[in-house]
């Protein structure tokens, strides 16, 4: 599910991964909050289903206030747990790889690529 738990869970998970990567300047961003879109029909599991994506925004930078547009890929995993109204943090993939998320500082645009 797409709720505040799932928004804390990420924020931390991304804090976690930023301060492990070997990225610079992004080793040192600091993640302070993951917010819902506003209106529920964009994460609606029709929507969801649809698009296998979700814009979110983000606080992130190196003193966490920056705001960055966070698009959330769902894989095959993630998309069958939302349906069925099951936690998606499982389908966060490890930490210690980086090939599951991207940071574009110009643009201020994130994605991450749920399982």
């Amino acid at each position: 599910m797409l709720d505040q738990d799932f928004c804390s869970f990420l924020e931390y998970k991304m804090g976690e991964t930023f301060r492990k990567s070997n990225r610079e300047p992004i080793r040192h961003f600091w993640c302070d909050g993951v917010l819902l879109p506003v209106s529920e029909v964009d994460y609606s599991k029709k929507s969801i289903n649809d698009k296998r994506q979700v814009v979110m925004t983000v606080h992130i930078g190196f003193t966490g206030q920056d705001i960055y547009e966070l698009t959330l890929k769902f894989g095959r995993k993630a998309l069958s747990r939302y349906a069925r109204d099951l936690d998606i943090s499982e389908c966060l993939p490890d930490h210690e790889s980086d090939d599951w998320w991207d940071v574009d500082i110009m643009h201020r645009t994130i994605w991450i690529q749920l399982d």
